[in-house]
């Protein structure tokens, strides 16, 4: 919808086409994305729990992995939901207000979720490369503080962000191909210069993308010298395998995220490489975790024989 304003019509509401190559698809792709939610909510709260209920858990390595299970229900609820009732209507119409709240906290999801994994890669770094010192340096209290700066940092700078764009002028058109408010496709849509956006977009993914991802590379290059020195080879297996769940999944995140921002695709190229990462990868942060730690499966078969008993 369009609202005539100072002789030129400002955009109010916004539609969502979703998926409109693949109408005849739209029930399955509904019901496969109404299973994806619920299988990404259920999976990452499984996490939660089993760290919580599990003494042997409570660690800054596991209380982190909470944080991210977090990120990811966030992620998820931020996207599918409406995604859903998109698919189901074959294109849904959302406020502009609702458009710019979207991505907002998909933004500042994303953004968390990218300071998260750096300092987890901070913290397999400190358990492999300085072990007698981990204690000293790594511990729940330093893992509560850096948590409650990134949530600072990811909400209020993005926060700006997407004031500055809720200043642009929107005078038409009003559709979006895709399924969720992203950031290029809004900017489509502005009749203003969005240039400084553009400049500030860039700025804002250098703290927030790009040096997180810079120093969990730096951190793996001195976690691998260090296991090479191990002169075991099953020594060299055993500490591997204490990172090898993290390394995944920050592989198959920024994987997504670079081909996405770096090499931007159009129409249902662009639409299949988003769901990858904003519907698949919280997905499967939880299977990584569960499938490949001996320790989560461990906890987790100890509270189900404990759940077992008492019913």
């Amino acid at each position: 919808m369009n609202v005539r304003h100072h002789n030129f019509s400002v955009v109010t509401e916004i539609l969502l086409l979703g998926f409109q190559r693949s109408q005849n698809l739209n029930l399955f792709i509904f019901l496969l994305l109404l299973i994806i939610y619920s299988v990404t909510v259920c999976g990452n709260l499984l996490i939660i729990l089993v760290v919580s209920y599990s003494r042997s858990l409570h660690s800054p390595m596991y209380f982190l992995l909470t944080q991210l299970s977090l990120s990811d229900i966030l992620l998820s609820t931020t996207i599918i939901p409406n995604t859903l009732r998109v698919v189901l209507y074959e294109g849904s119409f959302v406020s502009f207000i609702g458009c710019l709240i979207q991505f907002y906290c998909f933004a500042g999801t994303i953004a968390l979720e990218c300071l998260l994994l750096t300092m987890m890669s901070y913290d397999r770094y400190q358990a492999i490369c300085n072990p007698l010192h981990y204690n000293s340096v790594m511990d729940l209290k330093l893992c509560v503080k850096a948590i409650l700066l990134f949530w600072l940092i990811a909400l209020v700078v993005v926060l700006i962000f997407a004031l500055t764009i809720g200043h642009l002028d929107f005078c038409g058109p009003n559709i979006i191909d895709h399924f969720y408010c992203d950031l290029d496709p809004i900017l489509e849509l502005s009749c203003s210069d969005t240039f400084i956006v553009k400049i500030e977009d860039i700025i804002l993914i250098i703290p927030l993308a790009i040096s997180p991802f810079t120093i969990i590379m730096v951190s793996y290059v001195y976690i691998i010298t260090t296991i090479l020195r191990i002169p075991s080879v099953t020594g060299r297996q055993k500490t591997f395998s204490t990172c090898s769940s993290h390394l995944t999944v920050v592989s198959v995140f920024y994987l997504s995220l670079f081909i996405i921002y770096l090499f931007p695709s159009q129409g249902g190229v662009k639409k299949i490489l988003s769901l990858f990462y904003t519907i698949l990868t919280p997905l499967f942060n939880p299977m990584i975790y569960s499938l490949s730690n001996r320790d989560i499966k461990q906890a987790l078969k100890k509270l189900l024989v404990i759940k077992t008993s008492v019913f």
